[in-house]
């Protein structure tokens, strides 16, 4: 039983690893090679590339804060959360394998954007994508690993949500 707990536990570590890695190497790659708001198109210009700097956090909330407000609220309270959650996939064993991906997004997007904060006093931010009516802001990696550990935990959430709920109407019509 042992094994299999410190198996998981580098599972989950792997995972965090790796989401963190992808991202990291997505943004030194721009950093490196993509002009400050250079655009390199794809997609018959629905998507690009491009080179911008987020001194606040998710869609740039909060970069004009200041002081010990700006510490506080970009650096000390994410690094609380990002250890909560830590701490938190790797102790509850009770966890569903879908749930548990969801938070490793979640924390791994959590861990790249603060390690960028802190190290160099702002976020990389490149992906813009338009999807016709809905555009989005210019993100990154960890971004996307953020929304899509939010939309598995949702998802999952409402569809087991549901077969709960046939479940017991399905028990109570038996009686």
């Amino acid at each position: 039983m042992k094994s299999n707990k410190y198996l998981r536990i580098f599972i989950i570590l792997f995972l965090l690893a790796l989401n963190i890695g992808c991202d990291q190497l997505s943004k030194s790659i721009v950093r490196h090679k993509v002009q400050y708001y250079d655009r390199i198109y794809f997609f018959h210009k629905q998507t690009y590339i491009t080179h911008v700097e987020n001194t606040g956090a998710f869609l740039g909330v909060g970069d004009s804060l200041t002081g010990s407000a700006r510490t506080i609220l970009l650096n000390l309270l994410p690094l609380i959360a990002v250890l909560y959650g830590l701490y938190f996939i790797l102790t509850r064993r009770d966890l569903d394998r879908i749930t548990l991906l969801g938070l490793i997004l979640i924390v791994g997007g959590g861990i790249g954007n603060l390690y960028d904060r802190i190290v160099h006093g702002l976020v990389t931010d490149f992906l813009f994508v338009n999807f016709g009516l809905f555009q989005t802001g210019i993100f990154n990696i960890a971004d996307m690993s953020i929304m899509a550990g939010v939309f598995m935990i949702l998802i999952h959430s409402f569809f087991q949500k549901k077969k709960d709920e046939a479940e017991t109407n399905l028990s109570n019509d038996n009686f």
